[in-house]
Formats: C-alpha cells, sequence, structure tokens
C-alpha cells in the first residue's frame, strides 16, 4: 500500500432515496453504496471504498458522512440545531448566576433553606453549588 492510497479522511455524501440512504464519494467517481440507516453508512462506505480500490477496510482511514436531510425537514433540523446551542448557552448562564446568586446570599449570612427557597432548589443543592 502506497502513502497515496490511504487518506487520513474519505468523505462521503449520503442523501435519501426511497427507503435507503444512497451513499457516494466525491474523491471516488462511480462509487455507489446505500445503507437502511444512518449507523450503516460509515460500514458500508468502508467496505464499498475498499473494493473499489483494492485495499483492506482496515486500510481505508476515518470517514467523513455528510448527511443531506429530506428537504422538508433540512429547515427544521437547522432551527433545532440552532435552537439548542441556544438553550445550552441559556442553561450555562442560568447555571452561572444560581451559583453567584447562592454565594452572595450566604455571604450575606442568609440560611441554607432560605437561600434555596429564593433560588427555586432544595438546600441540598445549595450546599452542591457552593462546595464547587
Amino acid at each position: 500500500m502506497t502513502n497515496r492510497t490511504r487518506a487520513r479522511s474519505r468523505q462521503v455524501s449520503v442523501v435519501r432515496s426511497g427507503d435507503w440512504w444512497a451513499i457516494t464519494a466525491p474523491r471516488h467517481p462511480g462509487l455507489f453504496s446505500q445503507a437502511k440507516r444512518l449507523d450503516q453508512v460509515d460500514a458500508m462506505a468502508r467496505e464499498a471504498i475498499a473494493m473499489m480500490l483494492d485495499i483492506d477496510e482496515a486500510d481505508v482511514g476515518d470517514i467523513d458522512v455528510v448527511v443531506t436531510p429530506p428537504a422538508e425537514v433540512a429547515g427544521l433540523l437547522e432551527t433545532l440545531k440552532a435552537s439548542s446551542a441556544a438553550a445550552e448557552a441559556a442553561t450555562r448562564a442560568a447555571a452561572e448566576a444560581r451559583s453567584e446568586a447562592a454565594k452572595l446570599l450566604r455571604e450575606r449570612g442568609l440560611p441554607m433553606r432560605d437561600v434555596g427557597e429564593l433560588l427555586g432548589i432544595s438546600h441540598q443543592r445549595v450546599s452542591q453549588i457552593l462546595a464547587r
């Protein structure tokens, strides 16, 4: 095997075609495979590339799977991705505010139970937050 044969990453494109996911590889014209489920794409692409190049599947390298979702849900998936990222950022900001508020309230001498009541959490959770 030469260094030209082994690539760091091989990209495959995946689109829905009927009941199957159609797999093609831009760097390997003529390569085609299919998979019933997305979790099968890597193995099917690896097998097809190995057969086309006449190499062992282990020598194929990493497979970079690029999925084009069905058009009718592509926009929704992008919205979901953006919303999930915003939700994660909001969760982090809330945790930081909760921690800072707990510290400030305790510094002012409030009991754990009162801090928990003000923050809407248990006094045990307040203790965990302050222990960090």
